[in-house]
């Protein structure tokens, strides 16, 4: 028998109790793929759906190869593909910030290509596709990583490809390791370089002519990359929201328990406030932030501050100082006076961007200010200085904000202590600002997710097999057994202002006013404000009875009759 200290040294490296469980977790498999055992291959078909944007003709020139190749047709599973490839050798990549999940879709591609096929590992993320930095993955990897969370088996980054050097580079990589396909699991920046890459490599990459396919997968925790039925949500939502929700949840328990705080949480979510949303639905805190709403009423900075103080004021009333104010982390982007000021700070950043690096720290503001109009530079002036060096800091690879470092929730907090002293003097006012963001994002994915992103994965290495590329799969009615598809790219690319010029995009998905979630949510706010109707969903559950939810978002936007999934 081994002591307790050798037991204990068996446990590391990813070896929990937990995390050697989890390993053994079954996974269902849509009935397309046959035997969860052994999943094979499945064939697809051109549905009866076509997509198209209102950039959809300026698309079709700019990838002329794709679109001609695809029709913008959505593609259904058609039965197992009875003639499957053998000798390809496909490359498999993270792009952009973690989600749980991902280790999933990498085993789904892995199983599905079977014993006949290669798959590499690209480290990491699209800067390892520019260095040619690939590694074979084994059955023994499969083994070790599937169900884990993160992304530490490949690593990830945000390279975003688009120089003719990048994408000499790339061709390189596929010369040099003779790849067949590209699979990059990403989010909707992400998608939209997959999109460029399936035109780039599209022919001419190998000494026949032909070219390299490659294939997309949907990951953001951040929700905003949703399209409809053909894609209700990405995956690593629902575990970063079961994560969030916990916490949150403790937190309300706590406001409860020592009656004497107010805590601001942001949640991450750069643009959209799908993660927000959903934590709502599951604590039911007494304010909520909703940002497409906030611009959808033209709403102030300083009339969502009077929001927040007049529910400070009604709880204190009867004798609550005490609640959860929840912020999403983009909210700044969408307050109109803030959103007009951002839109000509970008333009001023891109167009002075040398000049605005050789100043001095301490004179970047006034100098910048000097190259707004009056009004947006009066609103630069009238910020606190740590809100104003955070608008001024670098902007992403993909050219957007990083609103995660712009402490909207403190921003907040002071302007509302002030407002509340203006109306009532007496109403006590403790504050404390959370973030909750990386805490997220890497964890062991959910039931939901763990199944979702396994199949697919089997659903890329599928399209692979089909000799398909330009596609984003996806997997849809999950709810009632799950149909893998595939979703051309080029049909959801719109032009869209980046840098100082345009560039073809995958829009972000909002959060709708009329959509089903947003309307159950409107209904039961003021009551959440006015009472302690809020709820503590637990921890995550594998096993236990709230292992097969699925978000309560998808559920209510999704017309489900439940919170029940079912895949397989």
């Amino acid at each position: 028998m081994s002591t307790l200290a050798e037991q204990l040294q068996k446990m590391e490296v990813h070896h929990s109790v937990f995390e050697s469980a989890v390993r053994q977790l079954p996974l269902p498999v849509c009935a397309a793929f046959g035997s969860a055992a052994q999943p094979q291959a499945v064939s697809f078909a051109n549905s009866s759906r076509v997509l198209s944007t209102k950039d959809s003709d300026s698309v079709a020139k700019s990838f002329p190869n794709s679109v001609k190749a695809s029709g913008n047709v959505v593609l259904s599973s058609s039965g197992i593909n009875a003639s499957t490839a053998q000798g390809k050798r496909v490359a498999v990549l993270f792009s952009g910030g973690p989600a749980s999940g991902g280790h999933n879709v990498v085993c789904g591609i892995k199983r599905v290509l079977g014993q006949g096929n290669t798959l590499f590992g690209v480290k990491p993320g699209p800067k390892g596709l520019l260095l040619g930095n690939l590694f074979e993955i084994t059955d023994a990897d499969v083994d070790t990583i599937i169900n884990t969370g993160g992304f530490d088996f490949l690593g990830t980054d945000r390279t975003k490809i688009k120089s003719d050097e990048q994408f000499a580079d790339v061709k390189a990589t596929c010369i040099k390791h003779n790849l067949d396909a590209i699979v990059v699991i990403g989010g909707d920046d992400s998608n939209t370089n997959a999109a460029v890459l399936a035109e780039f490599l599209f022919t001419g990459v190998k000494a026949d002519g032909s070219g390299v396919q490659v294939i997309g997968v949907p990951k953001t925790i951040d929700g905003d990359l949703q399209i409809g039925d053909l894609l209700p949500i990405s995956f690593g939502f629902d575990t970063a929201t079961r994560i969030y929700s916990e916490m949150v949840g403790n937190i309300l328990q706590d406001t409860r328990s020592s009656l004497k705080y107010w805590h601001f949480i942001k949640l991450m979510g750069r643009s959209a406030s799908h993660v927000t949303i959903e934590v709502a639905l599951q604590t039911k805190p007494a304010v909520t932030i909703i940002s497409e709403e906030v611009a959808e009423n033209k709403q102030s900075l300083a009339s969502i501050v009077e929001q927040i103080a007049q529910v400070v004021v009604l709880r204190s009333k009867k004798g609550m100082n005490y609640g959860v104010v929840l912020i999403p982390e983009g909210l700044i982007e969408f307050i109109p006076e803030m959103n007009t000021l951002i839109a000509e700070l970008n333009d001023a950043l891109a167009h002075n961007g040398a000049e605005f690096a050789a100043q001095a720290d301490d004179a970047k503001a006034a100098f910048i200010q000097g190259k707004l109009s009056a009004d947006n530079g009066k609103l630069l002036a009238s910020l606190p200085g740590y809100v104003v060096k955070m608008l001024l800091a670098d902007r992403d690879s993909h050219g957007n904000l990083q609103v995660s470092l712009i402490p909207t929730e403190q921003l907040l907090v002071d302007m509302v202590k002030a407002r509340v002293k203006q109306i009532d003097a007496k109403v006590p006012f403790g504050a404390h600002c959370h973030f909750l963001g990386y805490e997220g994002r890497c964890g062991a994915p959910t039931l939901f997710d763990a199944a979702y992103t396994y199949n697919l994965g089997l659903t890329a290495g599928s399209l692979i097999l089909d000799g398909r590329s330009g596609y984003m799969a996806t997997v849809t009615g999950l709810t009632v057994g799950g149909l893998p598809q595939a979703i051309p790219l080029t049909g959801l690319l719109n032009i869209e202002r980046r840098h100082g010029q345009d560039e073809f995009v995958i829009e972000k998905a909002l959060v709708k006013m009329d959509s089903p979630a947003m309307k159950f949510f409107v209904s039961r706010r003021a009551q959440w404000s006015a009472d302690d109707l809020f709820a503590s969903p637990g921890p995550r559950q594998l096993w236990g009875p709230s292992a097969y939810q699925q978000p309560i978002s998808v559920a209510l936007n999704s017309a489900s009759d439940s919170l029940a999934f079912k895949i397989g």
